[in-house]
């Protein structure tokens, strides 16, 4: 039986179907649309207070932002770095174009080819994600595309130097310092001075959020996201301090971020519910958290590991620690997540800052249905065909005209049977008039 200690608001009901989420962001990409730049710099000076000679950084700009951090923090961005590139370079190393002749005279074949240019969005505004500049400016160098282009608000009034210079190290062959949905519709439509891009990745808020939905189609989108997820499953084996610690981890994110507790163990459940109310007298970023906590948090016991498997796979979260004695159990049978932690050895923090998988990951039980941002999302899938001999195009000609025919597709039929006509041993199909030559 599957009971809650603790429930949260409705996870389903999101600040992004806020019809003023939507009105607004409608307005803006119109207005964009009509006045370009000028639009752009009054929504930066009306949402960030930020009116720069120019939007994109120079080459000294970036030095300067690079020159501002210690080598100990040059040295941290360059070993995040190099465990995304080592991941992504592998996953993009198991993409292999395929050709294959898969009936005598008949080849077949696909190629993994990069998208052109990707707009790059990197969140800043209350928390510095330098992290996002790894997770999407380098996947997709990784992927090659050619032309990667990084936005990121201004921090305090001013570029930060540490998204700045990790967005530089990267490999973003443009830099702007442009926040919220001006700076998404000015790389998905274009203005005077930032060309426009055929794809838009990376987390923001619900306004960030909204804007990409409502572009998707004109450009490419990695996922539909919302809020931070995250879902703990643990029993026994480990003690209510780490499940706190990691339930308040993510749960700080924001005030509609979900932080659950999912266990076997009613004794767990309720030790972690008085720790999870310890941690908030001291931790920093209680403000946020308790919030979060109070309204979305939830703490569910079931009897078995079936039970909790069947609750996780219906949640579909984001994150999802496993903190049980046989965690594989989870990894073998789970179908519905983000991304899977397993063990108490690993947290949700390694993934979104260091340990080289990709952060940006679905919510809103997304999950269901795609995983994450990693390097295949840059890379169209593209398929081709080539028919080498006579009796090939004749075959698959007769076999296609009369498929055609059941369809009643006169013209897809005619070009099957102008093949059969041209390459096969019979001067016509009987049973299927062709279309007349043209005079």
């Amino acid at each position: 039986m599957i009971r809650y200690l603790k429930r949260g608001k409705d996870v389903g009901i999101k600040a992004q179907d806020d019809a003023k989420v939507k009105t607004t962001v409608e307005n803006i990409i119109q207005d964009i649309e009509s006045r370009g730049d000028s639009a752009v710099v009054e929504y930066s000076k009306k949402f960030d207070n930020w009116d720069p000679v120019d939007f994109r950084l120079s080459q000294a700009d970036i030095e300067k932002a690079r020159k501002a951090l210690s080598e100990r923090e040059i040295a941290d961005i360059t070993f995040a770095q190099k465990q995304v590139r080592n991941f992504a370079q592998i996953q993009r190393n198991s993409m292999q174009d395929v050709e294959v002749e898969t009936y005598p005279g008949v080849v077949l074949g696909h190629k993994h080819i990069p998208v052109n240019a990707v707009g790059c969005y990197i969140p800043g505004g209350k928390y510095p994600l330098l992290a996002s500049a790894h997770m999407s400016v380098l996947t997709a160098k990784v992927a090659g595309v050619k032309r990667v282009i990084s936005t990121a608000p201004p921090y305090q009034g001013t570029p930060h130097p540490a998204i700045v210079t990790a967005m530089s190290m990267a490999g973003a062959d443009e830099i702007y310092v442009l926040g919220g949905i001006q700076a998404v519709v000015a790389m998905a439509v274009g203005t005077p001075s930032i060309a426009p891009v055929d794809m838009l990745v990376g987390p923001g808020n619900q306004y960030v959020a909204e804007a990409k939905r409502q572009l998707y189609g004109r450009v490419g989108i990695d996922l539909f996201a919302g809020p931070t997820e995250t879902l703990i499953i643990a029993d026994e084996t480990v003690d209510a301090e780490i499940c706190a610690v990691d339930l308040l981890g993510q749960a700080e994110h924001g005030p509609t971020s979900p932080a659950i507790l999912l266990t076997n163990s009613e004794s767990l459940a309720k030790a972690t519910m008085q720790e999870v109310e310890r941690q908030l007298t001291i931790l920093p970023t209680a403000h946020i958290a308790k919030e979060s906590w109070a309204t979305y948090g939830e703490v569910i016991v079931c009897d078995t590991y079936e039970e909790m498997l069947h609750k996780a796979d219906e949640l579909a979260f984001e994150h999802v620690q496993v903190m049980t004695k046989d965690p594989d159990y989870f990894l073998n049978n789970m179908t519905n997540f983000g991304a899977l932690f397993l063990g108490p050895r690993t947290n949700v923090s390694f993934g979104d800052k260091v340990i080289g998988t990709n952060h940006t990951l679905p919510t809103n039980r997304n999950a269901r249905y795609t995983g994450g941002l990693w390097v295949g999302k840059f890379l169209k899938t593209c398929t081709y065909q080539r028919v080498l001999t006579d009796e090939a195009s004749a075959l698959m000609g007769e076999y296609c005209s009369r498929l055609c025919h059941m369809e009643n597709f006169a013209g897809h039929g005619e070009q099957a049977n102008i093949r059969v006509r041209r390459y096969g041993k019979r001067s016509e199909v009987p049973w299927y008039q062709p279309i007349p030559a043209l005079e």
